[in-house]
């Protein structure tokens, strides 16, 4: 059996609240984490020491090993970063997350369902997108993008000048995708983690509300899935394995009457993923800094099932909100700004209970989106 060198310091790229969490989960194992992030005070600064672009050389010379949780890190730093050194999940993996129709098609190489979908690189090439997969369809940027950011819905031929108006700028770095519509239930979500060894441990499968893009609600496990639950492993287990992919992967699926449709993979911890700090016995971040450290994988049963709840643009009084029993507060340290996610809230009552408390807990909130 071989014995890993023991990683004392992890690299992060990316400071965001993800970055946070991370940070508060690897400082129980005796790990320390540093960022690379151009924002000093970003919310991971609370956790460790913050580097940006320019003193890349210290932040580099640091750490044992590195990791992300900004799925847009420039590949450029990746490959960079793998000359010398480990990174996980790798600079392959990145590029195919990256792109959505990288993305895409290799979801359909190894057997994954998708929408409908199509290359666009010019005005005449929308037009034909829309005539071979029908309106409504969806207009995005393969690269870059999130939140609802980076797209556009075009419903009827009026549309499709304006949609090129506002997106096809972006073809001068990469082609747009136009995705066509499908009919479906929920959305939904499954995170596994893949070890070193090639251990995969899969969190169970949750439902997702989302609202103008932006996840407001996470129902952990999601109802009325057990029938889901394999072809949803099935998907994730068949990614991380082409990929050789060390630590958490997150896969947004949608429920249809066919059964499941891949949306798009996050190479890292994931929103959907968020309510496992109380609600699972090992949380998504933790495992994360175990897969990446080489250390054994933990558990990822539920606790009790959860509601997770983005907190979005405003915070919440937070003696309001901590005296509803079964509510657990995590403030990002983010300043308010309208549409941004700058707390979540996880409320843990047992089945009986739950439906009202998150109720109770929806109250206090001041934006309420899709909600």
């Amino acid at each position: 059996m071989t014995t890993l060198a023991p990683v004392r310091t992890i690299g992060i790229f990316g400071g965001g609240q993800l970055g946070l969490m991370l940070g508060n989960a690897a400082r129980p194992l005796g790990i320390m984490t540093v960022f690379l992030e151009d924002s000093p005070n970003c919310p991971a600064s609370l956790t460790g020491q913050v580097f940006t672009s320019t003193q890349s050389d210290r932040f580099e010379s640091m750490c044992d090993t590195f990791t992300l949780e900004f799925e847009n890190t420039p590949l450029e730093h990746a490959n960079h970063i793998e000359k010398n050194h480990k990174l996980f999940p790798s600079s392959h993996a990145l590029l195919i997350a990256q792109d959505r129709l990288n993305e895409k098609n290799l979801f359909n190489e190894l057997g994954i369902t998708t929408v409908p979908f199509l290359s666009v690189n010019d005005l005449d090439g929308l037009r034909h997108a829309c005539q071979q997969l029908g309106l409504p369809l969806v207009l995005k940027t393969s690269r870059g993008g999130y939140d609802g950011k980076g797209q556009f819905v075009i419903r009827t031929i009026d549309d499709i000048i304006t949609a090129w108006d506002e997106l096809g700028e972006a073809t001068k770095i990469a082609p747009l995708i136009a995705e066509g519509f499908i009919d479906f239930s929920r959305e939904v979500s499954i995170i596994a983690v893949r070890s070193q060894t090639g251990e995969i441990r899969y969190y169970p499968l949750v439902e997702n509300t989302h609202s103008n893009g932006i996840l407001v609600k996470t129902v952990a496990p999601a109802p009325n899935s057990d029938h889901l639950t394999w072809q949803a492993q099935q998907n994730i287990k068949k990614l991380l394995e082409h990929l050789d992919y060390v630590g958490v992967m997150t896969l947004e699926l949608f429920v249809t009457d066919a059964g499941l449709i891949a949306n798009e993979i996050a190479p890292r911890v994931h929103n959907s993923g968020h309510w496992t700090i109380e609600g699972a016995v090992c949380s998504q971040f933790e495992n994360h800094i175990r897969a990446v450290a080489g250390l054994p994988l933990g558990s990822t049963d539920i606790t009790q099932p959860s509601v997770m709840i983005n907190i979005i643009g405003q915070f919440p009084d937070p003696s309001q909100l901590l005296a509803i029993s079964g509510v657990h507060f995590h403030h990002y340290h983010k300043e308010e700004r309208a549409g941004r996610k700058i707390g979540h809230i996880t409320i843990m009552t047992g089945d009986e209970l739950l439906n009202d408390t998150v109720n109770q807990a929806i109250e206090c909130l001041p934006n309420r989106l899709g909600l």
